[in-house]
């Protein structure tokens, strides 16, 4: 049951109020006064910025600075999220969340850019203007959030401050693909950052890395435009402002506002003070368009009585409508955009103007013009005209194709630029109230407009016509405007949400309600009102029941419904009076009528024709009055026509008795009673139930008596005892007594006893109050019973709950409290509490004036002020804890720096604050600290307290004052300088004897004098500071006021700004002089400039008028004068006749805005009121007139200026300024018209500018030859001593390396596994370089209705392969083809010894017969015997390779496979101990010369320590790097280490992990190769180092998974094309060693931008080596020396590289038997040619084995290991083959100082590496020779080794591939050879033919 309300009694005995004529809204009252539901910022800063409605279930969600809310409907919060402020600073990009900015940081406002609602994923975008404009992704139900996507480019939407100047939309493409966001924002001048429009992937999963990617993105194209810099050069501040956009149809549309180009070379060029010309453009995309080749930009404006209305100010798409669609000629059912436009194109904050329009544009209008634009584009006809995007004309292209009304762009003509206006249909316009907003919707075929205005209005229009719209409504829906352009209907279009800055309102969107009369609500325009008939009200139809029957809703004037009553009042003692209502225009009233009085009585009225006749309630129906309604009390008497309740009419009656309390209801001037026992306030005493229970007089009222406090503890159990008086009894069926206890707005009922009629208890109870705030809270009391009767409370007393802790956290605050609360401090715990809370005996308690009520260690927290004079006079004010609890404890005991300081009673403030005079100190002391000492007598330690801050004794000095006069007025601000002037507290500055109110720092004080009181003259100043007065002898002169004289000239224009001489007397000293002139109540200023005592230069102030009335009459201002300091005599002047003209206004020099002239031609400037009518003739106005930069000459006349153009041709604007106005009326062309021609001046200018030029060059040739010798030789002598000093360093420094490494390298190789290939990959590494999944490796892959025919087919190739008659035949006939290459010939070689893996001894024969052949050939064609076997031009020569590979992989993996790969290791551990350029493949050790790179760089080896990637837990491995490497390099070497033993293929990619550098308490920052921080100078970006991102020794890495973009890495999109591995990729390869000559890749610049990236070294190619470094190029060659260095540290494992493969025995195992059969073999064939020279024998094997063989292992080991190989690796095998092949060569290498460097390298060695090949070919030879036998026994065991590892049938099938294309040929040949004839061949291979073609 709810506690009753407290109310006076009205007591109005009025006569009845008069009945109402005709029908009455009974809620009219309630709706007139109703306040809109409003929310208003919790901030005034805070302000609102977006707006959106939840149309599913209305809920409001509002962006404002720093916070996200969700309101309910009616804009209660529901949830707010907090979204700022931040530390930030706009500079930092990418922001200091993703890494740390230099810039200074400082608390930044959160303002939201964008609010946008995705449905379908039921989350909210919030986008911010922190950190570069990121967004976070809300939950709608909640606020939860969902994501904050920041670590990429492409989350930052742009780092613009605005609210209203970006514009998101959402776009879906069905349920299977994830919804786009098409994203337009303003860039704020960042254009490489931010895209100015683009689409982004909206990722079902909030927290998608994809989030915000845009839709598309390669090198070339991507969904986004940016806006070029160009465009900024030509415009500093041009920006695109979105101000709306939207989605139709297959298009997204956006409308902007952006400064226009202009067209010629120096229009646009925005120099300081000319206007920015603006426009506004509807821009079209196609929704599915990811190139934005669809981009096309309309202008779009409004023109309305020759005015126009170009600056868009905000736009809502809305269907047409019916009525609307007819004038538009558009169906209902079509889109249309409705658009507030402000006049002109320009955009001035200060004065702009107020002059608005609304329009209307059909979208499908603008959609033709945009196809017929396209349609002659691509006809060729006219630009691109898109100047902001592409700032010079591209004309169109011309192509043939059909453009319909979908067509989304190719990639010519595009972007596209409208140059036409198109022109919206005018339907409104305000002059005076700007409109600022605008939505709509359609209401029953009506369009109605909403528009919001700056004033905070809401404009109701309805448009029925492109040229009809009816402004029915306007309402105050803010405070304060503006109106912000966000707007939305509530989810069931009955309200409007509009907002301000600080204040959201819920508008209905209709106010019928506010119409009386059926008249005032039918004719209020309003389409939603109608008249309810029988509820008697102005409604919507769909709010009145039963609307659809006759004369029930009135939707026509003339149809309103007619009533009267007879009587029309009665008293309130009158019952059962016949009441008669006379009708017309009522509907049917057959069905009987009700008459009812509210809920009292109800009865059936008589229906006699249109009269109706009802009576008034019985005397037993009468209430009991319930409320009192302010006035009296009208009870609603109301008719009822059939079932439907409508209320009809109101009869009020007066109330007389009707009170809730006692007291109220006897004190009333009326004879009213009191009921004790019914609670009631009656006139009439015999209703009272008993006798004893009426009351007459206060005194008999059941009352509370003034009690002392109440004081109650919280948590204590306690019963509160109240005195009464008069307490009823409760009665039979009465409920006891309660205590009723608000706290903190909650309910507390305590149950309470009534121990006689003047006393009663409520029982006990603890009670609790939440928080510390409060130390007491007083709680209301209110005594009831039987429920809801309460005994009044006239001395409204009250409960206090108090907590002994709360605000009493020491010891003296503890004490001090009310001594009634019963609290003490309880030292043990060292807090304050009630005594029995406190678990300590009593002697360790502290209480007020008990045995202990002292405090100890008193303690000083603050003093102030901390310096002061040592005369005294200070008040030192000193605060702290424990300071006492009395004024006689503490009086004498303060002593500051060792002097008495006299506490004040009025300030001591008990053990809180104690403020003290200063005495006198002496000379010598300077300083010290405060101490206090507590208590009264001898002091004791423990009371005793010392500040920690020190109180200093100054000597304040003064040095001077000025100005030194002023007007005796006074006003002026005196400035005195001196030192220590902010000692003390209290200063003290006289004007003889006047005080002056001031302001100090520590070496100023100003003062602002009072008007003097002695009139003119000198006074003297002092100042005093505290007791010192300060010595020095200042005087101040009051001179007498200004006068003013004469101003010239008496007048000027509206906009002010034009000079005024003013002439008067003591001017000067007047600091600063300002004239006014006040007008409508509106105040301006402006300033003057003092030129001497006697005269100043004004400007006029600009009069206070409203532009928009375009005024034509001078003015007079209300007042005018001077604010010259307090001068009051001369703030409005009375003599003066000060009057306004009109401002001068210019027209256009033409229509098309360019006039074209021929030189020295005049300009004539036109327009009115240039020369003011003034009364002494014409004023002159100083006018200046720019042509481009120039002024030029003027002659004035009312109408016309006249210009003489300046000697200047080509385009310039006009520029024309008067006092505050500046106007460029447009652009004049001046055309030159020389009488020579143009030939002739360029070849006379050119003949004489040649002949100067001539004389110069002659002269300065000469000066320069004579100056250049005398530097030449000291320039050589310079850099002869800079080349020794260099050449010595670097060769100790190559000395000391060559000492050092060599020992280190031999150390670490030891014990590392070899990852050796297995033989399958390695064969097929070799066999067939370069491609990795050959089909020799699957199964045949053949359609399954012919596998059958071709497996028949392909094992009879397989018999015919195996026969050796058909497989020489087959080979020598291939290679007679002409067509048949080189790559053909291995091709076929390789697949061969596929097929007969499994038949060597086979293969072996039929290649001893093809190398046969192939000496015979070579033999015969007398080419040099030593020429065999060098290329690779036969079959048999790749045979021989691949004959070799097969055999010898055993050795390779027994013998020679571990020197090869510990020099390979050798090699790569030595190049990584120096830096190697990650782009050039450069490095510091290098046995390329090619590869070494020239020039010192200092670098320094790190150690990094490692977590293992696959296991945090392990012990972290510890890496050498340097500093100067890239990442990529670092990741290389850390899986280096990691991985030390694994295989190649089986580790962790470099490229599929992100360094990670684990720095102190949990930060973690990735590294990369390139990123947002990475350096770029010029063209050249620098790939990032260790030492970029200064990581230093010991620091902690760790290799994580990539992240699909790492936050600050380059967008992954357009990862640049020169990522480190990128260039490792292009080398990483496994082709054959002749195409790999050390590759360099190539530096490509990056495409999107022209950078070319460097690492170490700038690739030479590029031309970047600048003069300066010439010095080093000159010395590069010293460099080489490190080459030896290198060698030097390799040479041992080249060594054992060389003596493996050149020596016969072996550990464990013997020399392979291929290598002796083969050598032999080659023997015989030289015996059998007669072929005895030891040269040619060598050459030969040199040929067959070392070259064809070992040469290409050397060069790639890939082929043998499981490894990767850089290219710096390669460099170096490379110039260990070229020593191999060399060494391998009988012929003898002259070397001289110009042979390459990788020849002379290995020189001294080469000799001895020979001698070691003929040892082993003889050695070779001595050996005794393998039987046939045994080689075929060797052979078969391999071949058994390695049956199955190649797919024969896919072998086959790929050597039939030749057979079908040469069938014929091969089939001819086969005929031809007796042998094959003899086994019928040819017949069998065509069987094949037939099977492998036949089409079953």
């Amino acid at each position: 049951m709810s506690h009753p309300l407290i109310h006076d009694p009205v007591l109005l005995a009025d006569t009845l109020h008069t009945l109402l004529n005709s029908l009455v809204c009974l809620n009219l009252t309630s709706i007139q006064q109703e306040e809109y539901a409003s929310f208003r910022a919790e901030n005034p800063e805070w302000t609102f910025n977006h707006l959106a409605v939840d149309y599913r279930n209305g809920n409001v969600y509002l962006g404002a600075v720093n916070r996200i809310y969700k309101l309910s409907p009616g804009l209660e919060v529901q949830v707010s999220h907090e979204t700022g402020p931040d530390e930030d600073n706009r500079k930092c990009y990418p922001p200091r969340i993703v890494q740390p900015c230099s810039e200074p940081l400082t608390l930044t406002n959160n303002v939201n850019k964008m609010l946008l609602m995705d449905y379908r994923e039921n989350r909210l975008l919030a986008c911010g203007s922190l950190y570069q404009g990121i967004c976070k992704l809300l939950r709608l139900d909640d606020l939860f959030k969902l994501g904050e996507p920041f670590h990429k480019k492409e989350h930052y939407l742009s780092g613009v401050n605005e609210s209203g100047s970006v514009f998101g939309v959402i776009v879906s493409y069905g349920n299977a693909s994830p919804d786009m966001l098409f994203v337009a924002t303003a860039v704020d001048g960042k254009p490489e950052y931010f895209p100015t429009i683009s689409s982004r992937k909206l990722a079902r999963n909030s927290e998608e890395d994809g989030m915000f990617a845009y839709v598309f993105h390669d090198e070339f194209v991507a969904s986004m435009i940016k806006i070029p810099s160009d465009t900024f050069t030509v415009i500093p501040d041009f920006d695109i402002y979105y101000i709306y956009g939207f989605a139709s149809g297959t298009f997204v549309y956006f409308l902007t506002l952006q400064p226009e180009m202009g067209g010629g070379p120096t229009t646009g060029s925005s120099s300081a003070g000319r206007e920015q010309v603006y426009t506004s453009k509807i821009v079209r995309l196609c929704k599915a368009d990811t190139a934005f080749n669809s981009y096309v930009e309309v202008p779009i404006g409004c023109i309305s009585g020759n005015v126009e209305y170009r600056l868009l100010e905000a736009a809502y798409l809305s269907k047409a409508g019916a009525i609307l669609a007819r004038s538009l000629d558009v169906a209902p059912d079509d889109d249309v955009l409705f658009a507030v436009f402000s006049k002109g194109q320009k955009r001035r904050p200060r004065q702009a103007s107020q002059d608005s329009a609304l329009c209307v544009f059909s979208l499908r209008k603008i959609n033709e013009k945009i196809k017929e634009r396209l349609q002659s584009c691509y006809k060729g006809e006219g630009t691109l005209d898109l100047a902001w995007l592409k700032v010079k004309d591209i004309p169109c292209s011309s192509a043939l194709l059909t453009i319909d009304d979908d067509f989304c762009g190719l990639d010519m003509n595009a972007p596209l630029g409208v140059s036409e206006m198109v022109r919206g249909k005018p339907l409104f316009s305000d002059a005076v109230d700007k409109m600022t907003s605008v939505i709509g919707y359609v209401y029953k075929n009506h369009s109605l407009v909403f528009v919001g205005t700056k004033s905070g209005r809401v404009k109701k229009i309805r448009v029925d016509g492109s040229s009809r719209a009816l402004q029915y409504e306007t309402v105050q829906a803010v405070e304060n405007g503006p109106i912000l352009r966000d707007m939305a209907f509530s989810s069931d279009h009955h309200y409007l949400y509009v907002m301000s800055e600080t204040q959201l309102s819920r508008v209905p969107v209709e106010a019928c309600g506010q119409y009386s009369t059926c008249s005032e609500c039918l004719g209020s325009g309003d389409p939603h009102c109608g008249w309810c008939v029988l509820h008697n009200m102005c409604t919507r139809k769909e709010k009145c029941e039963r609307s659809s029957e006759p004369r029930r809703f009135a939707s026509d004037i003339k149809q309103c419904v007619r009533l009267s009553v007879h009587p029309n009042n009665i008293s309130v003692s009158q019952f059962s009076v016949t009441l008669v209502l006379e009708a017309h225009n009522v509907p049917e009233l057959s069905a009987g009528v009700n008459c009812t009085f509210e809920d009292l009585a109800e009865m059936n009225g008589l229906v006699e024709g249109n009269r109706i006749k009802c009576s008034s309630p019985a005397e037993k129906e009468m209430p009991r009055i319930i409320v009192d309604k302010g006035k009296g009390e009208s009870l609603l008497f109301s008719s009822v026509f059939g079932a439907v309740h409508c209320k009809f009419t109101t009869l009020s009656f007066p109330l007389i008795c009707s009170s809730f309390r006692c007291l109220s209801c006897v004190s009333s001037p009326y004879q009213c009673h009191w009921c004790k026992y019914r609670h009631d306030c009656t006139h009439d005493p015999r209703t009272c139930s008993f006798q004893e229970g009426r009351v007459k007089k206060p005194e008999g009222c059941p009352q509370l008596l003034p009690a002392e406090r109440i004081l109650v503890p919280v948590n204590v159990v306690k019963p509160i005892t109240l005195r009464a008086k008069n307490l009823p009894q409760p009665q039979s069926g009465q409920r006891g007594y309660e205590c009723l206890l608000t706290i903190q707005g909650n309910e507390h009922r305590v149950p309470a006893l009534r121990f006689n009629s003047s006393s009663v208890q409520c029982q006990n109870t603890s009670y609790f109050y939440d928080g510390m705030e409060m130390s007491s809270l007083p709680v209301e009391l209110t005594v009831i019973w039987n429920g809801d009767f309460s005994i009044d409370n006239p001395a409204h007393n009250k409960v206090h709950l108090y907590k002994c802790d709360a605000q009493r956290g020491s010891c003296g605050l503890c004490l001090k409290a009310d001594p009634l609360f019963g609290c003490v401090w309880c030292k043990g715990e060292n807090r304050c509490t009630l005594k029995q809370h406190c678990p300590h005996p009593e002697n360790q308690w502290l209480e007020h004036n008990g045995i202990n009520s002292k405090c100890t260690h008193p303690r000083i927290t603050q003093i102030t002020p901390l310096r002061g004079p040592r005369e005294g006079g200070t008040l030192v004010t000193i605060r702290g804890e424990n300071l006492g609890l009395e004024f006689r404890e503490i009086q004498g005991n303060v002593k500051v720096a060792e002097v008495d300081c006299t506490p004040i009673r009025e300030g001591y403030i008990p053990a809180e604050q104690i403020v003290c005079e200063m005495g006198k100190a002496e000379k010598s002391q300077y300083t010290g600290n405060v101490q206090v000492c507590v208590g009264v007598g001898e002091c004791r330690p423990e009371f005793m307290a010392k500040s920690s801050k020190y109180y200093y004794f100054v000597i304040p000095r003064i040095i001077n004052l000025k100005p030194s006069r002023g007007p005796v007025s006074g006003g002026t601000i005196v400035n005195i300088t001196g030192s220590h002037l902010d000692a003390g507290s209290n200063v003290s500055i006289m004007f003889k004897d006047q005080p002056c109110t001031y302001l100090r720092g520590g070496q100023w004080l100003t003062c602002r004098t009072y008007a003097s009181l002695h009139g003119y003259g000198n006074v003297s100043v002092s100042v005093s500071i505290d007791k010192a007065h300060l010595q020095k002898d200042l005087r101040f002169e009051y001179v007498e006021d200004p006068t003013i004289t004469k101003i010239e000239p008496e007048w000027s224009i509206y906009s002010g700004h034009t000079p005024v001489i003013v002439t008067g007397t003591n001017l000067d000293i007047i600091q600063t002089p300002l004239i006014r002139a006040k007008y409508n109540g509106h105040e301006t200023l402006n300033l003057c400039q003092v030129l001497s005592p006697t005269s100043m230069l004004c400007q006029a102030p600009e009069l206070p008028i409203s532009l928009a009335r375009h005024q034509e009459v001078p003015e007079r201002p209300d007042e005018f004068g001077f604010k010259l300091d307090d001068v009051q005599a001369l703030m409005a002047l009375n003599n003066t006749n000060f009057i306004y003209y009109p401002n001068p206004e210019f027209e256009p020099l033409s229509v098309s805005g360019v006039l074209e002239l021929k030189p020295g031609s005049p300009i004539i400037l036109k327009g009115r009121n240039f020369l003011p009518p003034t009364n002494s003739g014409n004023g002159k106005l100083n006018y200046t007139v720019l042509i481009g930069e120039k002024p030029c000459v003027l002659t004035v006349s009312e109408t016309q200026l006249l210009c003489e153009s300046p000697n200047l041709t080509g385009r310039h604007k006009v520029l024309a300024r008067v006092g505050g106005i500046e106007f460029s009326p447009g652009v004049v062309h001046i055309t030159s018209d020389s009488p020579l021609s143009s030939t002739a001046i360029i070849g006379i200018a050119a003949a004489g500018a040649l002949l100067i030029l001539f004389i110069v060059v002659v002269l300065i040739a000469y000066k320069r030859k004579s100056r250049e010798s005398d530097l030449t030789l000291k320039r050589l002598q310079m850099q002869m001593d800079n080349l020794e000093s260099r050449v010595a360093l670097e060769c100790k420094e190559a000395f000391a390396e060559l000492q050092t490494d060599i020992h280190e390298l031999t150390s670490d190789l030891d014990g590392a596994g070899i990852p050796f290939l297995d033989y399958r990959t390695y064969t097929m590494r070799v066999l067939f370089p370069g491609i990795e999944e050959h089909p020799v490796l699957r199964d045949l892959e053949v359609p399954g209705y012919r596998q059958e025919q071709v497996e028949k087919g392909l094992k009879l190739f397989g018999q015919l392969i195996n026969n050796k008659v058909f497989l020489l035949c087959f080979i020598r006939t291939l290679e007679a083809q002409r067509g048949f290459s080189m790559r053909d010939r291995g091709n076929v070689a390789s697949l061969i010894m596929t097929v007969l893996q499994s038949k060597l001894e086979y293969a072996t024969d039929v290649l001893k017969h093809l190398l046969s052949d192939l000496i015979d050939r070579n033999l015969e064609s007398k080419n040099h015997p030593k020429l065999l076997l060098r290329r690779t031009e036969s079959v048999a020569e790749k045979m021989l390779t691949n004959w070799f590979t097969f055999l010898l992989y055993k050795f390779l993996k027994e013998c020679a496979g571990e020197p090869l790969f510990s020099l390979f290791c050798a090699i790569k551990q030595q190049m990584e101990k120096g830096p190697i350029d990650s782009i050039t493949g450069e490095a510091r050790y290098s046995l390329s010369e090619d590869k070494l790179i020239r020039q010192q760089i200092d670098y320094k080896t790190l150690v990094v320590n490692c977590i293992h990637p696959e296991n945090e837990k392990s012990p972290e491995i510890q890496v050498k790097v340097l500093n100067c490497d890239t990442i990529s390099q670092v990741k290389e070497k850390i899986l280096d280490a990691i991985y030390k033993n694994v295989p190649h293929s089986h580790r962790l990619k470099a490229s599929d992990m992100d360094l990670e550098w684990r720095q102190g308490r949990g930060q973690r920052m990735i590294l990369q190769d390139e990123d947002v921080t990475t350096k770029i100078e010029g063209d050249w970006k620098r790939l990032n180092m260790l030492a970029h991102y200064q990581v230093p020794d010991n620091a902690v890495m760790a290799l994580v998974p990539k992240q699909v973009t790492a936050y600050n890495s380059v967008n992954n999109s357009t990862v640049s094309r020169t990522s480190a591995s990128k260039y490792e990729n292009m080398i990483k390869y496994t082709g054959s060693p002749d195409s790999l000559r050390s590759r360099t890749p190539m530096i490509t610049p990056d495409l999107e931008s022209g950078v070319k990236v460097w690492h170490l070294v700038k690739n030479h190619e590029h031309g970047d080596q600048k003069e300066g470094d010439r010095g080093s190029k000159m010395v590069s060659e010293i460099y080489l020396t490190r080459l030896l260095a290198t060698k030097g540290t390799l040479q041992k494992f080249v060594d054992d590289l060389f003596e493996t493969i050149f020596s016969t025995a072996h550990r464990g195992s013997a020399l392979p038997l291929a290598i002796k059969y083969m050598f032999d073999f080659l023997d015989e064939q030289a015996d059998k040619h007669n072929i005895h020279d030891p040269h040619v024998r060598h050459t030969w094997k040199s040929n067959c084995l070392p070259l064809r063989f070992w040469v290409n292992v050397i060069k790639n080991p890939q082929f043998v290991f499981d490894i990767h190989k850089s290219s710096i690796t390669d460099a170096c095998l490379s110039v260990v083959a070229q020593t191999f092949m060399d060494s391998c060569s009988t012929s003898e290498h002259r070397l001289g100082k110009d042979s390459p460097s990788n020849k002379l390298l290995y020189a001294k060695d080469i000799p001895s590496y020979k001698s070691w090949v003929e040892r082993y070919y003889s050695d070779i030879s001595k050996m005794p020779a393998i039987s046939d036998q045994d080689m075929n026994a060797y052979l078969a065991e391999q071949s058994r080794m390695h049956m199955n590892e190649f797919n024969t049938m896919s072998s086959l099938s790929e050597i039939y591939s030749y057979v079908g294309k040469y069938t014929e040929e091969i089939v001819c040949s086969l005929e031809q050879d007796d042998a094959a004839r003899k086994q019928r061949l040819a017949f069998k291979l065509e069987q094949v033919v037939a099977f492998m073609s036949l089409e079953s």
